[in-house]
């Protein structure tokens, strides 16, 4: 398979590139000093916690307890650190071995009852841990510390989705907690196969990022140039996987998403199934899916829990939505600017009446209302919700009939407009819909100038550019482009679940088939 890039990821100055590269500062083998260097590092902040105690025998060995507040879990803390390292009767044997032993593993093994912890070398490891949540513990006259997993923010509860909602199917979406997100995904995908890694991404914010795959059934290819993506950005913050997403797609002057993203975990592990992969990021509910194709954009989780039937219809309401949404406005244009004669005698005369007073021609006219129903639009979005869908709704009642009753516009061109904008809501990729409303714009100025055969022209370059895109090395229109007449069951038709035996063929290679079932008999009477 052939993969292709085509960015350049943005290079930093020598400084920060030598920074980067610097070996890290070992840790003192004086406490005092260790606690110096940390406090002036972190600027002597103030929810930095450095607890300093006396433990041992006689009290004489010094120990720090080093974590963030607001981060790490204080009771956690309390009853696996505090109280053990404050028990002579559990520290005594540190003092009892020689110098040359590992005393660090020694106060690891019997002080410390907690179940993930690390050594840590240096300060970069330690200062990543004490910010990541976890604590620390430093003992003086050891060049090594302890690092446990005492995480404990407050973090958003799991709810129902806001963005990708269903009427039947799980109601619960992820949250911005990363180790959340992946607990959600290996509840319904219970298999030694379903791999893991993180990396950080970020000089910065060093942010959790995870790439989550089914070993044997994705294709190790993709892995790798997923892997290969993300290890060329060099950037100093990753606040969401907008960022992500931004940094390794493969047509970054494209208007059509190259990458998926979800807030479903059902929808991630179909997804997993398929042999995709899922990109989380910590601090966002949205996973990232690649590869992704074009029709990936027009199924929901809702069409696999209904019948077969029933997901058919919606979906092929959901093409004509889309022929509606891109072209609706430019059909009206070019019939009553250059094709009058395609109408039937009565509705052109009821057009050229309504049309009379309209100082505008229809092009002006349509551009008027779709910017005026974007600022709208937006407005919703940005005002708090119920201020918004009241702005939403009287706004365009209230807009559209002083404009009809002004002459500004048509009442007609109101009808497109709406019928329109109520289009394209009901495309399920919000970032597909948008490249829809921005193509809107530009057919609708060849169809004022061209008529018919500017749309046609259009659509002709737009089908062309949709072939040429391609996610992670996998055509974006199949399997219409290239047709692969085996992966057609799921597309534009739902076949039923028997029927879908066989994961898409250029997404897998490897391990196709995904299910051996045989078509239900109707019991005998």
């Amino acid at each position: 398979m052939k993969l292709k890039r085509n960015f350049n990821s943005s290079g930093q100055s020598g400084q920060q590139q030598n920074k980067a590269q610097a070996e890290p500062e070992p840790l003192y083998a004086s406490l005092d000093e260790n606690i110096r260097k940390i406090k002036m590092d972190l600027g002597n902040s103030t929810d930095i916690i450095i607890r300093e105690i006396r433990s041992g025998k006689d009290k004489r060995t010094k120990v720090a307890v080093l974590y963030t507040d607001g981060l790490a879990d204080k009771q956690v803390i309390t009853d696996f650190f505090m109280d053990s390292l404050m028990q002579d009767s559990q520290i005594e044997p540190i003092e009892q071995i020689s110098e040359n032993d590992n005393r660090m593993e020694s106060l690891k093994g019997m002080a410390l009852q907690i179940g993930d912890n690390k050594e840590i070398t240096d300060f970069s490891s330690l200062y990543n841990s004490i910010l990541s949540g976890d604590t620390v513990i430093l003992l003086d006259g050891c060049l090594q510390g302890i690092s446990a997993s005492t995480q404990g923010w407050k973090s958003r509860g799991i709810s129902e989705p806001v963005a990708q909602s269903v009427v039947r199917g799980p109601q619960e979406g992820f949250t911005e907690t990363l180790r959340t997100n992946t607990a959600m995904i290996r509840r319904k995908i219970k298999d030694q196969n379903l791999w893991l890694e993180t990396k950080q991404i970020g000089s910065v914010t060093k942010t959790d990022v995870a790439i989550m795959y089914i070993k044997g059934i994705v294709n190790d290819k993709i892995v790798e140039e997923v892997h290969k993506r993300l290890d060329k950005i060099n950037i100093d913050g990753i606040l969401e996987g907008g960022y992500i997403e931004e940094l390794i797609q493969d047509e970054p002057y494209s208007p059509f998403p190259t990458i998926n993203n979800t807030e479903r975990p059902d929808v991630a592990a179909a997804e997993l199934l398929e042999g995709r992969i899922a990109i989380l990021v910590d601090g966002t509910p949205f996973v990232l899916i690649v590869p992704t194709l074009f029709i990936s954009f027009f199924q929901t989780a809702e069409d696999y829990y209904l019948r077969a039937d029933i997901s058919t219809l919606l979906r092929i309401i959901r093409f004509i939505c889309l022929f509606i949404a891109m072209v609706g406005p430019a059909i009206y244009i070019a019939i009553t600017t250059f094709h009058q004669e395609l109408l039937p005698t009565q509705l052109l005369i009821s057009l050229a009446a309504q049309r009379e007073g309209v100082p505008f021609p229809a092009f002006i006219e349509a551009l008027i209302m779709e910017v005026t129903f974007e600022i709208l639009r937006e407005a919703g979005l940005r005002m708090p919700r119920p201020i918004g869908q009241a702005v939403s709704i009287v706004g365009t009642l209230v807009i559209g009939q002083a404009a009809v009753e002004a002459g500004i516009v048509s009442a007609s061109m109101v009808i497109v407009v709406s019928i329109t904008a109520i289009s394209s809501f009901v495309i399920t990729g919000y970032s597909m819909a948008i490249s829809i409303r921005m193509i809107r714009f530009i057919i609708m100025g060849l169809a004022a100038s061209f008529g018919i055969f500017g749309i046609v022209v259009a659509l002709i370059a737009l089908v062309l550019h949709l072939c040429s895109l391609r996610s992670f090395g996998i055509p974006y229109m199949s399997p219409f482009a290239p047709l692969v007449l085996s992966d057609l069951k799921d597309t534009i038709f739902r076949l039923p679940h028997w029927a879908m035996s066989s994961r898409p063929r250029l997404i897998n290679q490897k391990n196709v088939i995904r299910e051996q079932m045989s078509p239900p008999t109707k019991p005998k009477t």
